[in-house]
Protein backbone atom coordinates (compact mmCIF):
# COMPACT_ATOMS: atom_id res chain seq x y z
CA UNK A 1 0.00 0.00 0.00
CA UNK A 2 1.45 3.33 -1.03
CA UNK A 3 0.48 6.47 0.78
CA UNK A 4 1.42 10.00 1.56
CA UNK A 5 2.35 11.26 5.03
CA UNK A 6 0.19 10.18 8.00
CA UNK A 7 -1.04 11.98 11.05
CA UNK A 8 -2.08 10.12 14.23
CA UNK A 9 -5.54 9.65 12.65
CA UNK A 10 -4.24 8.47 9.30
CA UNK A 11 -2.86 5.23 10.71
CA UNK A 12 -6.37 4.16 11.63
CA UNK A 13 -7.68 5.21 8.22
CA UNK A 14 -4.93 3.26 6.48
CA UNK A 15 -5.63 0.18 8.55
CA UNK A 16 -9.32 0.29 7.62
CA UNK A 17 -8.71 0.81 3.89
CA UNK A 18 -8.85 -2.32 1.79
CA UNK A 19 -5.92 -1.59 -0.53
CA UNK A 20 -4.57 1.06 -2.85
CA UNK A 21 -3.47 4.63 -2.27
CA UNK A 22 -4.57 6.45 0.89
CA UNK A 23 -4.64 10.24 0.83
CA UNK A 24 -4.11 12.47 3.84
CA UNK A 25 -6.63 15.15 2.96
CA UNK A 26 -6.29 18.51 4.66
CA UNK A 27 -7.06 22.06 3.70
CA UNK A 28 -5.82 23.20 0.29
CA UNK A 29 -4.42 19.88 -1.00
CA UNK A 30 -7.25 18.84 -3.30
CA UNK A 31 -5.00 19.08 -6.36
CA UNK A 32 -2.99 16.17 -5.00
CA UNK A 33 -6.15 14.09 -4.52
CA UNK A 34 -7.45 14.88 -8.01
CA UNK A 35 -4.10 14.04 -9.58
CA UNK A 36 -3.94 10.77 -7.66
CA UNK A 37 -7.46 9.83 -8.70
CA UNK A 38 -6.62 10.44 -12.35
CA UNK A 39 -3.62 8.12 -12.06
CA UNK A 40 -5.69 5.30 -10.54
CA UNK A 41 -6.88 2.51 -12.83
CA UNK A 42 -10.24 2.13 -11.13
CA UNK A 43 -12.93 4.29 -9.58
CA UNK A 44 -13.42 2.46 -6.31
CA UNK A 45 -14.43 4.51 -3.31
CA UNK A 46 -14.26 3.41 0.34
CA UNK A 47 -16.83 5.19 2.49
CA UNK A 48 -18.28 4.90 5.97
CA UNK A 49 -21.98 4.39 6.49
CA UNK A 50 -22.11 5.22 10.16
CA UNK A 51 -21.42 4.91 12.95
CA UNK A 52 -25.02 6.04 13.12
CA UNK A 53 -28.49 4.59 12.56
CA UNK A 54 -28.51 3.21 9.01
CA UNK A 55 -31.90 1.50 9.46
CA UNK A 56 -30.80 -0.04 12.76
CA UNK A 57 -31.93 0.23 16.37
CA UNK A 58 -28.58 1.33 17.72
CA UNK A 59 -25.18 2.39 16.43
CA UNK A 60 -23.73 0.36 13.54
CA UNK A 61 -20.84 1.15 11.20
CA UNK A 62 -20.63 -0.24 7.68
CA UNK A 63 -17.45 0.20 5.63
CA UNK A 64 -18.44 0.12 1.96
CA UNK A 65 -16.27 -0.26 -1.10
CA UNK A 66 -18.15 1.22 -4.04
CA UNK A 67 -17.64 1.03 -7.78
CA UNK A 68 -19.88 3.87 -8.84
CA UNK A 69 -23.16 2.99 -7.07
CA UNK A 70 -22.45 -0.74 -6.97
CA UNK A 71 -21.32 -2.22 -3.66
CA UNK A 72 -18.29 -4.45 -4.16
CA UNK A 73 -17.44 -5.06 -0.50
CA UNK A 74 -19.17 -4.57 2.86
CA UNK A 75 -17.48 -4.83 6.23
CA UNK A 76 -19.55 -4.65 9.41
CA UNK A 77 -18.06 -2.86 12.42
CA UNK A 78 -19.79 -3.26 15.79
CA UNK A 79 -19.05 -2.39 19.41
CA UNK A 80 -20.18 1.24 19.58
CA UNK A 81 -23.00 0.42 22.02
CA UNK A 82 -21.09 -1.95 24.28
CA UNK A 83 -22.58 -2.17 27.78
CA UNK A 84 -20.78 -5.06 29.45
CA UNK A 85 -24.09 -6.57 30.55
CA UNK A 86 -22.86 -10.17 30.51
CA UNK A 87 -19.83 -9.33 32.64
CA UNK A 88 -21.87 -7.28 35.07
CA UNK A 89 -24.22 -10.22 35.62
CA UNK A 90 -21.33 -12.13 37.21
CA UNK A 91 -21.47 -9.67 40.11
CA UNK A 92 -25.22 -9.86 40.78
CA UNK A 93 -27.42 -12.54 42.26
CA UNK A 94 -29.34 -14.88 39.99
CA UNK A 95 -32.54 -12.93 40.47
CA UNK A 96 -30.85 -9.56 39.97
CA UNK A 97 -29.54 -10.82 36.63
CA UNK A 98 -32.96 -10.23 35.09
CA UNK A 99 -32.59 -6.48 35.59
CA UNK A 100 -29.44 -6.58 33.44
CA UNK A 101 -30.32 -8.98 30.63
CA UNK A 102 -33.68 -7.25 30.02
CA UNK A 103 -31.71 -4.28 28.71
CA UNK A 104 -29.87 -6.15 25.94
CA UNK A 105 -32.31 -6.33 23.05
CA UNK A 106 -34.37 -3.44 24.37
CA UNK A 107 -37.15 -3.99 21.84
CA UNK A 108 -37.67 -7.51 23.18
CA UNK A 109 -36.92 -7.25 26.92
CA UNK A 110 -39.37 -9.95 27.97
CA UNK A 111 -37.69 -12.47 25.67
CA UNK A 112 -34.29 -11.71 27.23
CA UNK A 113 -35.75 -12.30 30.68
CA UNK A 114 -37.48 -15.53 29.67
CA UNK A 115 -34.42 -17.12 28.07
CA UNK A 116 -32.34 -16.26 31.13
CA UNK A 117 -34.91 -17.49 33.65
CA UNK A 118 -35.52 -20.75 31.77
CA UNK A 119 -31.79 -21.43 31.87
CA UNK A 120 -31.63 -20.68 35.62
CA UNK A 121 -34.62 -22.95 36.22
CA UNK A 122 -32.93 -25.76 34.28
CA UNK A 123 -29.84 -25.45 36.45
CA UNK A 124 -32.04 -25.53 39.56
CA UNK A 125 -33.98 -28.52 38.24
CA UNK A 126 -37.35 -26.85 38.84
CA UNK A 127 -38.66 -26.64 35.27
CA UNK A 128 -41.68 -28.79 36.14
CA UNK A 129 -42.46 -26.80 39.28
CA UNK A 130 -43.25 -23.45 37.64
CA UNK A 131 -46.94 -22.61 38.27
CA UNK A 132 -49.15 -23.00 35.21
CA UNK A 133 -50.56 -19.51 35.60
CA UNK A 134 -47.03 -18.06 35.51
CA UNK A 135 -46.28 -19.94 32.29
CA UNK A 136 -49.45 -18.63 30.67
CA UNK A 137 -48.58 -15.07 31.65
CA UNK A 138 -45.06 -15.53 30.27
CA UNK A 139 -46.42 -16.68 26.90
CA UNK A 140 -48.94 -13.83 26.76
CA UNK A 141 -46.33 -11.19 27.59
CA UNK A 142 -43.86 -12.55 25.05
CA UNK A 143 -46.45 -12.51 22.28
CA UNK A 144 -47.44 -8.94 23.16
CA UNK A 145 -43.74 -8.11 23.03
CA UNK A 146 -43.40 -9.85 19.65
CA UNK A 147 -46.12 -7.58 18.25
CA UNK A 148 -44.55 -4.41 19.66
CA UNK A 149 -41.13 -5.40 18.27
CA UNK A 150 -42.45 -6.18 14.79
CA UNK A 151 -44.36 -2.88 14.79
CA UNK A 152 -41.08 -1.04 15.37
CA UNK A 153 -39.43 -3.09 12.62
CA UNK A 154 -42.17 -2.14 10.17
CA UNK A 155 -42.33 1.49 11.28
CA UNK A 156 -38.59 2.16 11.08
CA UNK A 157 -38.31 0.25 7.82
CA UNK A 158 -40.97 2.50 6.33
CA UNK A 159 -39.19 5.59 7.61
CA UNK A 160 -35.85 4.52 6.11
CA UNK A 161 -37.52 4.16 2.71
CA UNK A 162 -39.28 7.51 3.04
CA UNK A 163 -42.74 6.32 4.14
CA UNK A 164 -43.39 8.56 7.14
CA UNK A 165 -47.06 7.52 7.33
CA UNK A 166 -46.00 3.94 8.04
CA UNK A 167 -43.65 5.12 10.78
CA UNK A 168 -46.34 7.17 12.52
CA UNK A 169 -48.91 4.38 12.35
CA UNK A 170 -46.48 1.72 13.52
CA UNK A 171 -45.33 3.65 16.56
CA UNK A 172 -48.89 4.66 17.40
CA UNK A 173 -49.97 1.01 17.60
CA UNK A 174 -46.87 0.13 19.59
CA UNK A 175 -47.91 2.65 22.22
CA UNK A 176 -51.04 0.60 22.95
CA UNK A 177 -48.85 -2.43 23.60
CA UNK A 178 -46.53 -0.47 25.87
CA UNK A 179 -49.57 0.79 27.79
CA UNK A 180 -50.40 -2.84 28.56
CA UNK A 181 -46.82 -3.48 29.70
CA UNK A 182 -47.00 -0.49 32.01
CA UNK A 183 -50.32 -1.68 33.38
CA UNK A 184 -49.02 -5.19 34.11
CA UNK A 185 -45.34 -4.70 35.01
CA UNK A 186 -45.23 -1.03 35.98
CA UNK A 187 -42.77 -0.18 33.20
CA UNK A 188 -42.85 0.33 29.44
CA UNK A 189 -39.52 -1.46 28.94
CA UNK A 190 -36.69 -3.06 30.97
CA UNK A 191 -39.29 -4.80 33.11
CA UNK A 192 -37.47 -7.50 35.16
CA UNK A 193 -40.98 -8.96 35.35
CA UNK A 194 -40.16 -12.56 34.44
CA UNK A 195 -38.01 -14.01 37.21
CA UNK A 196 -36.58 -17.41 38.17
CA UNK A 197 -39.54 -19.41 39.43
CA UNK A 198 -42.33 -17.44 37.77
CA UNK A 199 -43.23 -13.78 37.35
CA UNK A 200 -42.90 -10.82 39.70
CA UNK A 201 -46.62 -10.50 40.37
CA UNK A 202 -50.03 -11.47 39.06
CA UNK A 203 -52.07 -9.42 36.60
CA UNK A 204 -53.63 -6.36 38.22
CA UNK A 205 -57.37 -5.95 38.29
CA UNK A 206 -58.71 -4.66 34.99
CA UNK A 207 -55.74 -5.87 32.95
CA UNK A 208 -57.69 -8.69 31.30
CA UNK A 209 -60.40 -6.38 29.96
CA UNK A 210 -57.77 -3.98 28.59
CA UNK A 211 -56.02 -6.83 26.77
CA UNK A 212 -59.37 -7.87 25.24
CA UNK A 213 -59.88 -4.30 24.04
CA UNK A 214 -56.40 -4.51 22.52
CA UNK A 215 -57.34 -7.74 20.72
CA UNK A 216 -60.44 -6.05 19.30
CA UNK A 217 -58.40 -3.13 17.97
CA UNK A 218 -55.22 -4.67 16.61
CA UNK A 219 -56.48 -6.86 13.71
CA UNK A 220 -57.94 -3.80 12.00
CA UNK A 221 -54.80 -1.78 12.63
CA UNK A 222 -52.51 -4.49 11.23
CA UNK A 223 -54.67 -4.60 8.11
CA UNK A 224 -54.38 -0.82 7.84
CA UNK A 225 -50.58 -1.14 7.85
CA UNK A 226 -50.82 -3.83 5.19
CA UNK A 227 -52.89 -1.52 2.97
CA UNK A 228 -50.08 1.03 3.12
CA UNK A 229 -47.35 -1.39 2.06
CA UNK A 230 -48.48 -4.76 0.68
CA UNK A 231 -49.19 -3.53 -2.85
CA UNK A 232 -47.46 -0.16 -2.79
CA UNK A 233 -45.52 0.00 -6.10
CA UNK A 234 -42.67 2.06 -4.65
CA UNK A 235 -42.34 -0.28 -1.68
CA UNK A 236 -42.41 -3.33 -3.94
CA UNK A 237 -39.69 -1.86 -6.16
CA UNK A 238 -37.47 -1.28 -3.11
CA UNK A 239 -38.05 -4.70 -1.52
CA UNK A 240 -38.83 -7.39 -4.10
CA UNK A 241 -35.77 -9.37 -5.24
CA UNK A 242 -33.61 -7.18 -2.99
CA UNK A 243 -31.02 -8.56 -0.53
CA UNK A 244 -31.49 -12.15 -1.69
CA UNK A 245 -30.44 -14.81 0.82
CA UNK A 246 -31.62 -18.37 0.27
CA UNK A 247 -31.87 -21.32 2.65
CA UNK A 248 -28.33 -22.48 1.91
CA UNK A 249 -26.96 -19.04 2.85
CA UNK A 250 -29.03 -18.91 6.04
CA UNK A 251 -27.85 -22.36 7.11
CA UNK A 252 -24.21 -21.52 6.39
CA UNK A 253 -24.36 -18.28 8.39
CA UNK A 254 -26.60 -19.47 11.23
CA UNK A 255 -29.32 -16.97 10.36
CA UNK A 256 -32.65 -17.58 12.10
CA UNK A 257 -36.00 -15.86 12.64
CA UNK A 258 -38.08 -14.13 9.93
CA UNK A 259 -35.07 -14.04 7.59
CA UNK A 260 -34.83 -17.83 7.68
CA UNK A 261 -38.59 -18.37 7.47
CA UNK A 262 -38.72 -16.11 4.39
CA UNK A 263 -36.79 -18.86 2.57
CA UNK A 264 -39.65 -21.29 3.13
CA UNK A 265 -38.26 -23.24 6.11
CA UNK A 266 -40.82 -23.29 8.98
CA UNK A 267 -38.17 -23.31 11.71
CA UNK A 268 -39.69 -21.77 14.82
CA UNK A 269 -38.51 -22.88 18.26
CA UNK A 270 -42.04 -22.48 19.62
CA UNK A 271 -42.92 -25.49 17.44
CA UNK A 272 -39.64 -27.35 16.96
CA UNK A 273 -38.34 -27.09 20.57
CA UNK A 274 -41.36 -25.94 22.63
CA UNK A 275 -40.99 -24.16 25.96
CA UNK A 276 -43.42 -22.55 28.41
CA UNK A 277 -46.15 -24.86 27.10
CA UNK A 278 -46.15 -23.51 23.52
CA UNK A 279 -46.91 -27.00 22.26
CA UNK A 280 -50.42 -26.65 23.72
CA UNK A 281 -51.28 -23.50 21.74
CA UNK A 282 -52.89 -23.40 18.31
CA UNK A 283 -50.95 -21.22 15.86
CA UNK A 284 -49.20 -21.47 12.50
CA UNK A 285 -45.56 -20.77 11.63
CA UNK A 286 -45.50 -17.93 9.10
CA UNK A 287 -43.32 -18.59 6.04
CA UNK A 288 -42.63 -17.18 2.59
CA UNK A 289 -40.45 -18.49 -0.24
CA UNK A 290 -39.17 -15.25 -1.75
CA UNK A 291 -35.80 -15.09 0.10
CA UNK A 292 -35.92 -11.29 -0.21
CA UNK A 293 -36.74 -8.17 1.80
CA UNK A 294 -40.42 -8.25 0.86
CA UNK A 295 -40.79 -11.83 2.10
CA UNK A 296 -39.27 -10.94 5.48
CA UNK A 297 -41.75 -8.11 5.82
CA UNK A 298 -44.67 -10.46 5.05
CA UNK A 299 -43.45 -12.99 7.60
CA UNK A 300 -43.44 -10.36 10.34
CA UNK A 301 -46.92 -9.15 9.45
CA UNK A 302 -48.24 -12.72 9.49
CA UNK A 303 -46.52 -13.39 12.81
CA UNK A 304 -48.31 -10.46 14.44
CA UNK A 305 -51.64 -11.94 13.43
CA UNK A 306 -50.65 -15.35 14.81
CA UNK A 307 -49.51 -13.70 18.06
CA UNK A 308 -52.98 -12.22 18.50
CA UNK A 309 -54.41 -15.75 18.31
CA UNK A 310 -52.02 -16.96 21.01
CA UNK A 311 -52.82 -14.00 23.29
CA UNK A 312 -56.54 -14.73 23.01
CA UNK A 313 -55.92 -18.35 24.00
CA UNK A 314 -53.87 -17.12 26.98
CA UNK A 315 -56.74 -14.94 28.19
CA UNK A 316 -59.15 -17.86 27.99
CA UNK A 317 -56.77 -20.04 30.00
CA UNK A 318 -56.16 -17.36 32.63
CA UNK A 319 -59.88 -17.24 33.35
CA UNK A 320 -59.93 -20.91 34.28
CA UNK A 321 -56.42 -21.17 35.77
CA UNK A 322 -56.06 -19.76 39.25
CA UNK A 323 -53.22 -20.10 41.68
CA UNK A 324 -49.78 -18.65 42.40
CA UNK A 325 -47.50 -17.04 39.84
CA UNK A 326 -44.26 -17.84 41.68
CA UNK A 327 -42.79 -21.20 42.68
CA UNK A 328 -43.91 -22.38 46.11
CA UNK A 329 -40.32 -23.05 47.27
CA UNK A 330 -39.62 -20.07 49.53
CA UNK A 331 -35.88 -20.64 49.21
CA UNK A 332 -36.06 -19.62 45.54
CA UNK A 333 -39.16 -17.54 44.83
CA UNK A 334 -39.14 -13.86 45.64
CA UNK A 335 -42.40 -12.48 47.09
CA UNK A 336 -44.92 -12.22 44.24
CA UNK A 337 -47.86 -10.74 46.12
CA UNK A 338 -46.79 -7.14 46.47
CA UNK A 339 -49.15 -4.34 47.45
CA UNK A 340 -48.44 -0.67 46.81
CA UNK A 341 -48.68 1.77 49.67
CA UNK A 342 -51.04 4.71 49.66
CA UNK A 343 -48.15 7.09 48.88
CA UNK A 344 -47.23 5.05 45.81
CA UNK A 345 -43.63 4.82 46.97
CA UNK A 346 -43.41 1.46 48.70
CA UNK A 347 -45.19 -1.58 50.06
CA UNK A 348 -48.44 -1.08 51.92
CA UNK A 349 -48.40 -1.30 55.75
CA UNK A 350 -50.65 -4.33 55.45
CA UNK A 351 -48.13 -6.18 53.32
CA UNK A 352 -45.25 -5.21 55.60
CA UNK A 353 -47.23 -6.47 58.59
CA UNK A 354 -47.78 -9.74 56.75
CA UNK A 355 -44.03 -10.21 56.23
CA UNK A 356 -43.03 -9.05 59.72
CA UNK A 357 -45.81 -10.95 61.50
CA UNK A 358 -44.88 -14.48 60.44
CA UNK A 359 -41.77 -15.36 62.42
CA UNK A 360 -38.29 -14.04 63.07
CA UNK A 361 -36.84 -16.97 61.12
CA UNK A 362 -39.02 -16.15 58.11
CA UNK A 363 -37.97 -12.52 58.27
CA UNK A 364 -34.29 -13.48 58.40
CA UNK A 365 -34.75 -15.82 55.46
CA UNK A 366 -36.54 -13.10 53.49
CA UNK A 367 -33.66 -10.69 54.19
CA UNK A 368 -30.99 -13.23 53.14
CA UNK A 369 -32.92 -14.20 50.01
CA UNK A 370 -32.99 -10.58 48.84
CA UNK A 371 -29.46 -9.59 49.86
CA UNK A 372 -27.49 -12.77 49.17
CA UNK A 373 -29.76 -14.69 46.82
CA UNK A 374 -30.24 -18.42 46.43
CA UNK A 375 -27.55 -20.92 45.48
CA UNK A 376 -27.62 -22.72 42.14
CA UNK A 377 -26.01 -26.17 41.78
CA UNK A 378 -22.76 -26.23 39.82
CA UNK A 379 -23.19 -26.93 36.13
CA UNK A 380 -24.14 -25.26 32.89
CA UNK A 381 -27.28 -24.93 30.81
CA UNK A 382 -28.31 -23.46 27.47
CA UNK A 383 -31.96 -22.72 26.70
CA UNK A 384 -32.99 -21.16 23.35
CA UNK A 385 -36.28 -19.41 22.63
CA UNK A 386 -37.83 -17.79 19.55
CA UNK A 387 -37.42 -14.03 19.83
CA UNK A 388 -38.75 -11.57 17.20
CA UNK A 389 -35.34 -11.71 15.49
CA UNK A 390 -34.61 -15.44 15.76
CA UNK A 391 -32.98 -17.85 18.17
CA UNK A 392 -32.16 -16.15 21.46
CA UNK A 393 -30.36 -18.45 23.86
CA UNK A 394 -28.96 -18.05 27.37
CA UNK A 395 -25.89 -20.08 28.31
CA UNK A 396 -25.30 -19.93 32.05
CA UNK A 397 -22.48 -21.49 34.06
CA UNK A 398 -22.76 -21.94 37.83
CA UNK A 399 -19.99 -22.77 40.29
CA UNK A 400 -22.52 -23.50 43.02
CA UNK A 401 -22.69 -19.93 44.29
CA UNK A 402 -25.29 -17.20 44.51
CA UNK A 403 -24.11 -15.50 41.31
CA UNK A 404 -23.53 -16.69 37.75
CA UNK A 405 -19.94 -17.76 37.13
CA UNK A 406 -20.54 -16.90 33.47
CA UNK A 407 -23.51 -15.60 31.53
CA UNK A 408 -23.49 -15.53 27.76
CA UNK A 409 -26.31 -14.96 25.30
CA UNK A 410 -26.69 -16.09 21.72
CA UNK A 411 -28.30 -12.95 20.38
CA UNK A 412 -29.90 -13.36 16.93
CA UNK A 413 -29.02 -9.82 15.81
CA UNK A 414 -25.32 -10.55 16.40
CA UNK A 415 -25.43 -13.68 14.25
CA UNK A 416 -27.73 -12.27 11.57
CA UNK A 417 -25.57 -9.18 10.96
CA UNK A 418 -22.90 -11.30 9.28
CA UNK A 419 -25.37 -11.86 6.44
CA UNK A 420 -25.11 -8.22 5.32
CA UNK A 421 -22.17 -8.80 2.91
CA UNK A 422 -23.88 -11.83 1.37
CA UNK A 423 -27.06 -9.81 0.90
CA UNK A 424 -25.52 -6.57 -0.31
CA UNK A 425 -22.34 -7.16 -2.31
CA UNK A 426 -23.05 -6.80 -5.98
CA UNK A 427 -26.14 -4.69 -5.38
CA UNK A 428 -26.74 -0.96 -5.28
CA UNK A 429 -25.73 1.21 -2.35
CA UNK A 430 -29.34 2.33 -1.84
CA UNK A 431 -30.37 -1.31 -1.32
CA UNK A 432 -28.10 -1.67 1.72
CA UNK A 433 -30.66 0.29 3.76
CA UNK A 434 -33.38 -2.18 2.83
CA UNK A 435 -31.06 -5.15 3.46
CA UNK A 436 -30.08 -4.06 6.96
CA UNK A 437 -33.63 -3.08 7.84
CA UNK A 438 -34.92 -6.49 6.77
CA UNK A 439 -32.67 -8.06 9.41
CA UNK A 440 -34.21 -5.78 12.05
CA UNK A 441 -31.03 -5.77 14.17
CA UNK A 442 -31.01 -4.28 17.65
CA UNK A 443 -27.50 -3.23 18.57
CA UNK A 444 -28.17 -3.46 22.30
CA UNK A 445 -28.31 -7.21 21.81
CA UNK A 446 -25.23 -7.23 19.59
CA UNK A 447 -22.96 -5.19 21.86
CA UNK A 448 -23.61 -6.96 25.14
Amino acid sequence: MSSTKYTEYDAYAAEEAAEGKVFDVGGGDWDQVVAGAEEADDERLVVNMGPQHPSTHGVLRLILTLDGETVTEVRVNIGYLHTGIEKNMEFRTWTQGTTFCTRMDYLAPLFNETAYCLSVERLLGIEDQIPERAQIIRVMMMELNRISSHLVATATFGLELGATTVMLNGFLEREYTLDLFEEITGLRMNHAYIRPGGVAQDLPSGATSKIRDYLDRMPKRIQALRKLLDENPIYLARTKDIAYLDLTGCMALGVTGPVLRATGLPWDLRKSQPYCGYETYDFEVATQDTCDVYGRYLVRMDEMEESLKIIEQCLDRLQSTKGPVMIEDKKIGWPAQLAMGADGLGNSPRHIAHIMGTSMEALIHHFKLVTEGFRVPAGQAYVPIESPRGELGAHLVSDGGTRPFRAHFRDPSFVNLQAIPAMSEGGMVADIIAAVASLDPVMGGVDR
